[in-house]
């Protein structure tokens, strides 16, 4: 797949390459007016998701985070887009200083649990309507949600008792990246990169939790994460329960394969009570 010539002229591409990124949209390394740039396009109907997540890179980048620049985005020759600074990314990097930046990110506070506007976790729009008690949050903008949806897919989930699980955990709200795991992390000659982010204030442990779900982290991320903001009492308790999430959201985005992992998350917390 080339860049849509409409597109193309429309932004000034002097040529483009088609590059990986992910399975949602299609991107490229394009050469625009003099500068390498990195775009992702989709149909128009992903415009709000495009926008979403350069507010969360702009929100990340305030808060001292490396992110990809976040530099245009609207749609343009029949096409939604995205367009941010193309960096040159490596799997392979200093995780102790990933695991710093992180807790330096998370030292960003706010008053209330939630965001300024909902936003996507993959293609599945997350709310964040503002919250001043975090389970409440949790149960009513993030499991509740993702319950109802895996309902309508077909799926009969006995979840119930298990969201009032946190009922008590009071953390200070954290500006968090939402979808930390491996494959939203980079690294750059200058240092890791965060990327693809789902932002809101919530509880840091959330970001903490998912990178532990698929296959986790090595092992220097958490220490140093631990030694820059060490985490509160009952994490290890907790973070199945924030996982069953991401676990739902996959079930739902991607179908049976997933049911067994959310089943056996449920069974461990309904022991867990």
């Amino acid at each position: 797949m080339s860049l849509p010539g409409p597109l193309a002229g429309a932004l000034g591409a002097e040529s483009a390459e088609r590059v990986s990124g992910g399975c949602i949209h299609a991107c490229f390394r394009a050469r625009i007016r003099g500068r390498e740039r990195f775009l992702k396009i989709n149909d128009p109907a992903f415009a709000a998701a495009f926008a979403a997540e350069a507010d969360g890179l702009a929100a990340l980048r305030a808060a001292g985070a490396s992110v990809p620049e976040p530099l245009q985005h609207g749609v343009a020759g029949g096409k939604a887009y995205l367009m941010l600074n193309y960096l040159e990314l490596d799997e392979h990097g200093d995780f102790s200083a990933l695991g710093a930046m992180l807790a330096g990110t998370h030292r960003t506070a706010g008053t209330r649990f939630g965001w300024h506007a909902d936003n996507y976790i993959g293609t599945t729009l997350q709310r964040n309507a503002w919250r001043s008690d975090w389970s409440r949050f949790w149960r009513e903008q993030r499991l509740q949600p993702q319950l109802e949806l895996a309902r309508r897919n077909g799926y009969r989930l006995e979840a119930e008792p298990v969201l009032g699980l946190i009922e008590g955990h009071r953390p200070q709200p954290a500006l968090v990246h939402g979808d930390l795991w491996r494959g939203n992390v980079g690294f750059t000659k200058d240092g890791p990169v965060l990327f693809d982010p789902a932002v809101y204030f919530g509880d840091r442990e959330v970001d903490l939790a998912m990178t532990e779900l698929f296959g986790g982290f090595p092992a220097e991320f958490y220490s140093a994460y631990r030694e820059a903001f060490p985490l509160e009492p009952g994490y290890e308790s907790r973070k199945a329960f924030y996982n069953l999430y991401h676990l739902l959201n996959h079930l739902n985005l991607f179908g049976a394969g997933y049911l067994a992992q959310v089943q056996a998350t449920l069974r461990l917390l309904l022991d867990s009570l």
